[in-house]
Parts: C-alpha cells; sequence; structure tokens
C-alpha cells in the first residue's frame, strides 16, 4: 500500500504568521492563518481538511460497506463537521459530525442506517481519529 505525505510550513509566531500546506500529489496547495483556523480568515486550516478526509473517506467505506451487504449504491455524498474546542490544556477536536446521503436501490431506511452506522467504525479514517471523544452519522436515504 502507498503511503501518502503532505508538507506545511509556518512563518513568524502563532497569531500574526502564516503559512502554507501542500500535499504530495499536487493537488491541494493552499494559504493558513491563526485567522482561518481560530476565527474566519481566508484560507484553510487543518481541521478543513480533516473533513474533507473524514468524508471522503467514510464515503467510500459506505459503498464497500452497502457492496458487501449486496447492495449497489448509485451514490453516496457525506459532509464532515470538525468541531473544534477550546479546553483548559488547549484546544483540540473533540467532535465529528458526518451527514451523508445515499441513492441505493432496494434497500430500507433502517437497513441503511445500519451499515452507515456500521461503516462509521470501519472508516480508517475514522479509526485514525479514534481519540476524538464523539463521531456522529446522520444517514438519509434519497
Amino acid at each position: 500500500m502507498p503511503t501518502r505525505s503532505a508538507n506545511a510550513q509556518w512563518n513568524g509566531g502563532l497569531q500574526d504568521g502564516n503559512g502554507t500546506m501542500k500535499m504530495a500529489s499536487g493537488a491541494y496547495e493552499g494559504p493558513y492563518s491563526f485567522k482561518s483556523r481560530f476565527e474566519e480568515g481566508d484560507g484553510t486550516n487543518p481541521e478543513e481538511l480533516i473533513a474533507a478526509a473524514h468524508a471522503g473517506c467514510f464515503s467510500m467505506a459506505f459503498s464497500a460497506a452497502l457492496g458487501k451487504e449486496g447492495f449497489n449504491p448509485e451514490s453516496v455524498k457525506t459532509a464532515a463537521k470538525v468541531h473544534l474546542t477550546k479546553q483548559d490544556a488547549g484546544f483540540a477536536i473533540t467532535k465529528i459530525d458526518l451527514v451523508t446521503e445515499g441513492k441505493v436501490p432496494n434497500i430500507d431506511e433502517a437497513k441503511f442506517k445500519e451499515i452507515a452506522e456500521a461503516a462509521k467504525g470501519g472508516c480508517p479514517v475514522s479509526k485514525a481519529l479514534g481519540g476524538v471523544h464523539e463521531i456522529t452519522v446522520d444517514a438519509k436515504l434519497v
């Protein structure tokens, strides 16, 4: 299996500095700053990239789980919301909400939700984020 990588560089102090993050594949390179992470400034932030990774991974894991159960999904679309919370010891990712919609013929809502919940645990990014206190999944069959 391949090893994936990315790079980041930070210049200056925490609040007045800035940086860039870049995926080794070249698929993404962009700026980040204190404001883009902790306020509403321009650029991205690590949590947004975690959300993209989790949404992509979960969509694939859910599709695979549906197939394993004998269902052929036409599409799976997932949004991930990463909650960054200020705590006494600093900041922590305390919760991730996965909101997914799937177009899957010949499945009922209960089975769809059951497979979605199981896929959450099988998603490699969910496993990597095991330190996150709570990961929820809201699955909607369309």
